[in-house]
């Protein structure tokens, strides 16, 4: 029995930024070949399509060290298939990797906190659906999400308090 017969993977992560508008928030997310800036990953590169319009094709890729072996290079092409922003979400799949991905399609949208555009505060959530990745536990998957989207929200963080990150 092999991975065929286990069920889809299916959850979502949510990171909460009370001092972060949703159109800062937003303004990083909709920026879909510049992945490499806000999580930690080597590099993010647009390899087709028009930019951050449904179809554009990015390229991201990270060196993997191990003291017991040779580093190696981790990638994945990725493709947007969705992004709305009045809703403020996006969503795109892996079309190819060599990381263990058979199927994955993720979900990213920014809510803003008490329905209120204006005010400071937001949700990011992140959805996916995937078939298991041989080697990952779906918990030790959805505790690597998690670590991106921490990772982003600090970056945005700092970026936000410098000015940088606009509404």
């Amino acid at each position: 029995m092999g991975n065929e017969s286990q069920p889809n993977w299916e959850d979502k992560v949510t990171i909460k930024l009370p001092n972060i508008t949703s159109q800062q928030v937003w303004q990083v997310l909709q920026d879909f070949c510049n992945l490499h800036k806000w999580i930690p990953i080597d590099t993010c590169y647009q390899l087709e399509g028009i930019q951050n319009q449904p179809g554009v094709i990015r390229y991201c890729a990270s060196t993997i060290k191990s003291p017991d072996s040779e580093p190696t290079i981790k990638w994945a092409k990725e493709k947007l298939l969705t992004i709305d922003p009045i809703k403020r979400c996006l969503s795109y799949e892996i079309v190819d990797n060599n990381m263990g991905f058979k199927s994955y399609v993720a979900t990213l949208k920014v809510v803003p906190i008490n329905d209120d555009d204006e005010g400071a505060g937001c949700v990011v959530e992140w959805g996916f659906v995937c078939d298991p990745v041989e080697g990952w536990t779906l918990q030790d998957f959805k505790s690597y999400i998690e670590y991106c989207l921490q990772f982003m929200a600090k970056k945005i963080e700092v970026e936000s308090s410098s000015s940088s990150v606009t509404g």
